[in-house]
């Protein structure tokens, strides 16, 4: 997902610009039919569209937009440090194993030697 202006499943859904110059009646007749038409046929772009058409203020949207995507990045953020810190522990937990596996070959290695003398 390298688009990250296009959130929607497939190609087929207007990106964010499209729908912005909708919004704002700057589309061409194609642009508006073709919206229009993936409107009716799906709930997600319409119910998009309906909120965006809510919005009065666009510096608002935009600032509405950018805590949602600082909200996001934070919660991402813990997750992943989250998962590191838990692969971390897993695996001071192997390392301790392996030196008591070690320890242990060692010692009955030492008194097998001690008691064939």
């Amino acid at each position: 997902m390298s688009d990250l202006s296009n959130i929607l499943p497939n190609g087929s859904h207007p990106d964010e610009a499209a729908i912005k110059r909708y919004l704002d009646g700057n589309a061409t007749e194609e642009e508006r039919f073709a919206i229009e038409n993936q409107m009716s046929d799906e709930a997600f772009l319409n119910d998009a569209v309906e909120g965006l058409q809510e919005f009065k203020d666009k510096d608002l949207m935009q600032e509405y937009v950018a805590q949602l995507n600082n909200d996001l990045q934070k919660q991402t953020d813990k997750k992943k440090a989250r998962k590191l810190k838990r692969a971390l522990q897993d695996q001071d937990w192997t390392i301790i194993a392996i030196v008591v596996v070690l320890l242990l070959c060692s010692l009955g290695y030492a008194i097998i030697q001690l008691l064939l003398k």
